[in-house]
Protein backbone atom coordinates (compact mmCIF):
# COMPACT_ATOMS: atom_id res chain seq x y z
CA UNK A 1 0.00 0.00 0.00
CA UNK A 2 1.34 3.14 -1.00
CA UNK A 3 1.85 5.52 1.83
CA UNK A 4 0.15 9.01 1.59
CA UNK A 5 2.85 12.20 1.68
CA UNK A 6 2.64 14.38 5.23
CA UNK A 7 1.31 17.84 4.71
CA UNK A 8 4.07 19.80 6.36
CA UNK A 9 3.34 23.41 4.96
CA UNK A 10 -0.62 24.01 5.99
CA UNK A 11 -2.21 27.46 4.99
CA UNK A 12 -3.44 29.27 8.74
CA UNK A 13 -4.39 32.37 7.89
CA UNK A 14 -6.92 33.84 10.68
CA UNK A 15 -9.64 35.87 8.84
CA UNK A 16 -10.04 38.27 12.23
CA UNK A 17 -6.66 39.77 12.22
CA UNK A 18 -3.90 40.51 10.26
CA UNK A 19 -1.14 43.22 10.10
CA UNK A 20 -2.33 46.42 10.91
CA UNK A 21 -0.05 49.64 9.40
CA UNK A 22 -0.18 51.98 12.29
CA UNK A 23 -0.90 55.61 11.92
CA UNK A 24 1.13 57.90 13.93
CA UNK A 25 1.96 60.83 15.80
CA UNK A 26 5.42 60.85 14.44
CA UNK A 27 7.69 59.13 12.94
CA UNK A 28 11.03 57.24 14.19
CA UNK A 29 14.49 57.68 13.01
CA UNK A 30 14.79 55.85 9.15
CA UNK A 31 17.25 53.09 9.25
CA UNK A 32 18.12 49.27 8.41
CA UNK A 33 20.29 46.44 10.20
CA UNK A 34 19.03 47.80 13.28
CA UNK A 35 17.75 45.75 16.88
CA UNK A 36 14.14 46.59 18.14
CA UNK A 37 12.88 45.21 21.61
CA UNK A 38 10.40 45.67 24.00
CA UNK A 39 11.22 46.86 27.06
CA UNK A 40 8.64 48.39 29.82
CA UNK A 41 5.84 48.59 27.53
CA UNK A 42 8.22 50.33 24.81
CA UNK A 43 9.64 49.79 21.69
CA UNK A 44 12.87 50.51 21.27
CA UNK A 45 14.73 50.82 18.03
CA UNK A 46 18.62 51.02 18.11
CA UNK A 47 21.85 51.36 16.19
CA UNK A 48 21.27 50.63 12.11
CA UNK A 49 23.90 51.58 9.64
CA UNK A 50 25.37 55.21 10.26
CA UNK A 51 25.17 56.87 14.38
CA UNK A 52 21.47 57.02 15.40
CA UNK A 53 19.63 58.32 18.36
CA UNK A 54 17.45 55.54 19.47
CA UNK A 55 13.80 55.64 18.69
CA UNK A 56 11.50 55.12 21.06
CA UNK A 57 7.94 54.24 20.71
CA UNK A 58 4.79 54.28 23.17
CA UNK A 59 1.84 52.05 22.01
CA UNK A 60 -0.34 53.93 24.31
CA UNK A 61 -0.11 57.44 22.87
CA UNK A 62 1.41 55.94 19.42
CA UNK A 63 4.14 58.56 19.29
CA UNK A 64 8.09 58.41 18.92
CA UNK A 65 10.12 59.86 20.59
CA UNK A 66 14.44 60.19 20.37
CA UNK A 67 17.10 58.93 22.95
CA UNK A 68 20.49 59.52 23.22
CA UNK A 69 22.94 58.34 20.61
CA UNK A 70 24.80 55.54 20.29
CA UNK A 71 28.79 55.88 21.01
CA UNK A 72 29.49 54.56 17.65
CA UNK A 73 28.20 53.20 14.71
CA UNK A 74 26.30 49.49 15.47
CA UNK A 75 24.57 47.09 13.23
CA UNK A 76 23.63 44.33 12.49
CA UNK A 77 22.76 42.55 15.75
CA UNK A 78 20.07 40.94 18.07
CA UNK A 79 19.54 42.94 21.27
CA UNK A 80 18.26 41.13 24.13
CA UNK A 81 16.93 42.61 27.43
CA UNK A 82 18.15 41.62 31.33
CA UNK A 83 16.95 43.27 33.99
CA UNK A 84 17.37 47.25 33.64
CA UNK A 85 19.40 46.73 30.34
CA UNK A 86 19.60 45.80 26.92
CA UNK A 87 22.27 44.39 25.52
CA UNK A 88 24.06 44.15 22.37
CA UNK A 89 26.97 41.41 21.62
CA UNK A 90 27.76 40.37 18.24
CA UNK A 91 27.64 43.47 16.12
CA UNK A 92 29.28 45.35 12.97
CA UNK A 93 30.43 48.73 12.69
CA UNK A 94 31.52 50.46 9.66
CA UNK A 95 30.79 50.54 5.93
CA UNK A 96 30.14 47.97 3.53
CA UNK A 97 31.55 45.62 2.70
CA UNK A 98 34.31 45.65 4.86
CA UNK A 99 32.67 45.97 8.39
CA UNK A 100 34.50 45.16 11.48
CA UNK A 101 33.13 43.19 14.93
CA UNK A 102 32.76 45.32 17.63
CA UNK A 103 35.26 44.91 20.24
CA UNK A 104 33.17 44.92 23.54
CA UNK A 105 29.68 44.84 24.84
CA UNK A 106 27.56 47.20 24.72
CA UNK A 107 24.73 48.40 27.29
CA UNK A 108 21.94 50.94 26.88
CA UNK A 109 19.91 51.77 29.89
CA UNK A 110 16.42 52.87 28.69
CA UNK A 111 15.09 54.44 32.24
CA UNK A 112 18.18 56.52 32.17
CA UNK A 113 18.61 57.12 28.52
CA UNK A 114 22.11 55.96 29.17
CA UNK A 115 25.07 53.71 27.14
CA UNK A 116 27.66 52.01 28.69
CA UNK A 117 30.13 49.96 27.56
CA UNK A 118 30.95 46.45 29.16
CA UNK A 119 33.37 43.50 28.76
CA UNK A 120 36.03 43.07 26.27
CA UNK A 121 34.90 39.96 23.74
CA UNK A 122 37.80 37.56 23.29
CA UNK A 123 39.60 38.14 20.29
CA UNK A 124 38.89 34.74 18.54
CA UNK A 125 35.49 35.05 19.01
CA UNK A 126 34.08 38.65 17.62
CA UNK A 127 31.91 38.84 15.19
CA UNK A 128 28.68 40.46 13.73
CA UNK A 129 25.46 39.23 12.42
CA UNK A 130 24.68 36.39 15.16
CA UNK A 131 21.76 35.19 16.68
CA UNK A 132 21.46 36.27 20.44
CA UNK A 133 18.90 35.01 23.11
CA UNK A 134 19.34 34.73 26.97
CA UNK A 135 18.97 31.45 29.00
CA UNK A 136 18.43 31.15 32.63
CA UNK A 137 21.04 34.37 33.46
CA UNK A 138 23.51 33.76 30.58
CA UNK A 139 23.46 35.39 26.71
CA UNK A 140 24.31 32.58 23.69
CA UNK A 141 25.64 34.00 20.81
CA UNK A 142 25.35 31.73 17.72
CA UNK A 143 27.23 31.74 14.49
CA UNK A 144 27.71 35.33 12.41
CA UNK A 145 30.44 36.57 10.58
CA UNK A 146 33.64 37.84 11.13
CA UNK A 147 34.63 39.76 8.24
CA UNK A 148 31.91 41.90 7.85
CA UNK A 149 30.28 41.21 4.06
CA UNK A 150 33.49 40.13 2.54
CA UNK A 151 33.19 36.44 4.23
CA UNK A 152 34.61 34.11 7.56
CA UNK A 153 30.92 33.22 8.58
CA UNK A 154 31.03 30.66 11.37
CA UNK A 155 29.28 28.02 13.52
CA UNK A 156 30.89 29.15 16.67
CA UNK A 157 28.39 29.23 19.71
CA UNK A 158 29.41 30.92 23.22
CA UNK A 159 28.00 31.33 26.29
CA UNK A 160 28.21 34.71 28.59
CA UNK A 161 27.32 34.72 32.22
CA UNK A 162 25.49 37.85 32.45
CA UNK A 163 26.53 38.22 36.49
CA UNK A 164 29.89 36.94 36.24
CA UNK A 165 31.13 38.42 32.94
CA UNK A 166 32.26 34.46 32.23
CA UNK A 167 33.08 33.74 28.20
CA UNK A 168 32.56 30.46 27.63
CA UNK A 169 33.07 28.22 24.06
CA UNK A 170 30.22 25.71 23.29
CA UNK A 171 29.52 22.95 20.69
CA UNK A 172 29.72 24.60 17.51
CA UNK A 173 26.42 24.71 15.32
CA UNK A 174 25.77 22.11 12.63
CA UNK A 175 26.24 24.94 9.92
CA UNK A 176 27.75 28.46 9.86
CA UNK A 177 25.08 31.06 9.41
CA UNK A 178 24.88 34.54 9.84
CA UNK A 179 22.55 38.00 9.08
CA UNK A 180 19.82 35.61 11.38
CA UNK A 181 18.28 35.83 14.50
CA UNK A 182 17.65 32.85 17.48
CA UNK A 183 15.13 32.39 19.72
CA UNK A 184 14.42 30.38 23.30
CA UNK A 185 11.89 28.15 23.60
CA UNK A 186 11.16 26.21 27.00
CA UNK A 187 14.62 24.38 27.24
CA UNK A 188 15.75 24.57 23.65
CA UNK A 189 17.43 27.32 21.79
CA UNK A 190 16.17 27.76 17.78
CA UNK A 191 18.60 28.88 15.01
CA UNK A 192 16.22 29.65 11.76
CA UNK A 193 16.87 31.76 8.35
CA UNK A 194 20.20 33.35 7.83
CA UNK A 195 22.64 32.92 5.01
CA UNK A 196 26.29 32.27 4.41
CA UNK A 197 27.64 36.06 3.13
CA UNK A 198 30.27 36.16 0.66
CA UNK A 199 30.67 39.28 -1.13
CA UNK A 200 34.55 38.54 -2.03
CA UNK A 201 32.72 35.70 -4.46
CA UNK A 202 29.96 37.60 -5.55
CA UNK A 203 27.48 35.52 -3.39
CA UNK A 204 26.10 38.13 -1.47
CA UNK A 205 22.38 36.88 -1.26
CA UNK A 206 22.02 33.58 -2.91
CA UNK A 207 24.17 31.24 -0.24
CA UNK A 208 20.58 30.98 1.88
CA UNK A 209 20.43 28.86 4.90
CA UNK A 210 16.76 26.38 5.35
CA UNK A 211 17.94 23.82 7.78
CA UNK A 212 16.91 25.13 11.13
CA UNK A 213 19.40 23.89 14.07
CA UNK A 214 18.44 23.51 18.07
CA UNK A 215 20.73 23.05 20.51
CA UNK A 216 19.18 21.31 23.37
CA UNK A 217 20.26 22.88 26.90
CA UNK A 218 19.40 19.81 28.76
CA UNK A 219 21.30 17.17 26.74
CA UNK A 220 23.85 19.86 25.19
CA UNK A 221 23.43 18.30 22.30
CA UNK A 222 22.29 19.70 18.91
CA UNK A 223 19.81 18.59 16.22
CA UNK A 224 18.21 19.64 13.53
CA UNK A 225 14.36 20.17 12.24
CA UNK A 226 13.73 17.96 9.98
CA UNK A 227 11.61 20.38 7.48
CA UNK A 228 13.63 23.18 6.54
CA UNK A 229 12.40 26.62 6.38
CA UNK A 230 9.76 27.28 3.81
CA UNK A 231 10.70 30.82 2.18
CA UNK A 232 14.61 30.85 2.59
CA UNK A 233 16.03 34.38 3.41
CA UNK A 234 18.33 35.98 5.48
CA UNK A 235 17.97 39.17 7.29
CA UNK A 236 15.16 37.85 8.97
CA UNK A 237 13.20 38.97 12.44
CA UNK A 238 12.88 35.86 14.32
CA UNK A 239 10.54 35.90 17.46
CA UNK A 240 9.00 32.89 20.15
CA UNK A 241 4.87 32.97 20.53
CA UNK A 242 3.83 30.21 23.07
CA UNK A 243 5.42 27.12 21.33
CA UNK A 244 5.78 28.18 17.80
CA UNK A 245 8.82 29.98 16.04
CA UNK A 246 8.22 32.97 14.26
CA UNK A 247 10.25 33.73 10.61
CA UNK A 248 9.44 37.60 9.44
CA UNK A 249 10.42 39.03 6.44
CA UNK A 250 14.01 39.14 5.47
CA UNK A 251 15.50 39.57 1.95
CA UNK A 252 17.30 36.64 -0.91
CA UNK A 253 18.47 36.70 -3.99
CA UNK A 254 14.62 35.31 -5.11
CA UNK A 255 13.31 38.99 -5.00
CA UNK A 256 14.27 42.64 -5.57
CA UNK A 257 11.70 43.21 -2.83
CA UNK A 258 12.10 42.50 1.08
CA UNK A 259 10.03 39.30 1.96
CA UNK A 260 6.84 39.92 3.47
CA UNK A 261 6.45 36.16 4.61
CA UNK A 262 5.42 34.92 8.11
CA UNK A 263 6.20 31.33 8.79
CA UNK A 264 6.13 29.63 11.91
CA UNK A 265 7.32 26.38 12.96
CA UNK A 266 5.58 24.21 15.49
CA UNK A 267 8.23 22.87 18.09
CA UNK A 268 5.74 20.19 19.01
CA UNK A 269 4.73 18.65 15.81
CA UNK A 270 7.16 19.84 13.28
CA UNK A 271 4.64 21.63 10.95
CA UNK A 272 5.14 24.67 9.37
CA UNK A 273 2.08 27.33 9.45
CA UNK A 274 2.03 30.32 6.81
CA UNK A 275 0.73 33.14 8.48
CA UNK A 276 -0.95 36.57 7.61
CA UNK A 277 2.53 38.10 5.97
CA UNK A 278 3.87 41.81 6.71
CA UNK A 279 1.66 44.93 4.59
CA UNK A 280 5.34 45.99 3.73
CA UNK A 281 8.13 43.84 3.21
CA UNK A 282 11.36 44.18 5.49
CA UNK A 283 14.77 42.84 6.73
CA UNK A 284 17.46 44.47 9.41
CA UNK A 285 15.09 45.05 12.31
CA UNK A 286 13.41 43.00 15.16
CA UNK A 287 10.13 42.15 16.82
CA UNK A 288 8.76 43.52 20.44
CA UNK A 289 5.84 42.24 22.23
CA UNK A 290 3.94 44.43 24.41
CA UNK A 291 0.23 43.14 25.87
CA UNK A 292 -0.31 40.47 23.33
CA UNK A 293 0.42 42.66 20.38
CA UNK A 294 3.66 42.37 18.12
CA UNK A 295 5.15 45.48 16.78
CA UNK A 296 8.09 45.29 14.19
CA UNK A 297 9.08 49.07 12.34
CA UNK A 298 12.06 50.27 10.60
CA UNK A 299 14.53 48.41 8.23
CA UNK A 300 15.47 48.38 4.39
CA UNK A 301 12.10 48.04 1.83
CA UNK A 302 13.98 46.28 -1.03
CA UNK A 303 17.11 43.78 -0.75
CA UNK A 304 19.92 45.42 0.58
CA UNK A 305 20.32 49.26 1.61
CA UNK A 306 17.41 51.08 0.39
CA UNK A 307 14.61 52.46 0.99
CA UNK A 308 14.87 52.68 4.71
CA UNK A 309 11.67 52.70 5.89
CA UNK A 310 10.11 54.60 8.94
CA UNK A 311 6.63 53.10 9.37
CA UNK A 312 5.28 50.54 12.05
CA UNK A 313 3.13 47.47 11.78
CA UNK A 314 1.24 45.37 14.65
CA UNK A 315 -0.96 42.68 14.92
CA UNK A 316 -1.86 40.62 18.06
CA UNK A 317 -0.74 37.28 19.05
CA UNK A 318 -3.66 35.55 18.59
CA UNK A 319 -3.51 36.29 14.91
CA UNK A 320 -0.16 34.51 14.79
CA UNK A 321 -1.15 31.11 16.98
CA UNK A 322 -3.55 29.68 15.23
CA UNK A 323 -5.29 26.00 15.97
CA UNK A 324 -4.48 23.77 12.71
CA UNK A 325 -5.23 20.28 12.91
CA UNK A 326 -1.79 18.74 12.03
CA UNK A 327 -1.49 15.98 9.46
CA UNK A 328 -2.79 12.37 10.62
CA UNK A 329 -0.97 10.89 7.81
CA UNK A 330 2.50 9.14 8.59
CA UNK A 331 4.58 10.23 11.22
CA UNK A 332 6.64 13.35 11.30
CA UNK A 333 9.29 13.43 14.30
CA UNK A 334 10.26 17.19 14.78
CA UNK A 335 14.01 16.52 15.03
CA UNK A 336 17.05 14.30 13.79
CA UNK A 337 20.26 13.88 15.04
Amino acid sequence: MKKLPILILAIATPLFAEWETLHCHSDPVARHEAGLVAFDGKIYLLGGRRINPVSIFDPVTKTWTSGAESPLEIHHFQPVVHKDAIWIVGAMTGRFPHENPVDRVLKYYPREDRWEWGQEIPEDRRRGGAGASIYEGKLYLSCGITRGHMGGFVSWFDALDLETGEWKKLPTAPRARDHFQSVVIGDKLYLAGGRRTSHETNELFNLTVGPVDVFDFAKQAWTTVDEPLPTPRAGNTTHPVENRVLVVGGESAAQREAHREVEALDTCSGQWHVLPSLNRGRHGTGIGEIDGVLYTASGSGNRGGSPELSDIEAIPVEAVTPQVTPAKTGQSPVTRE
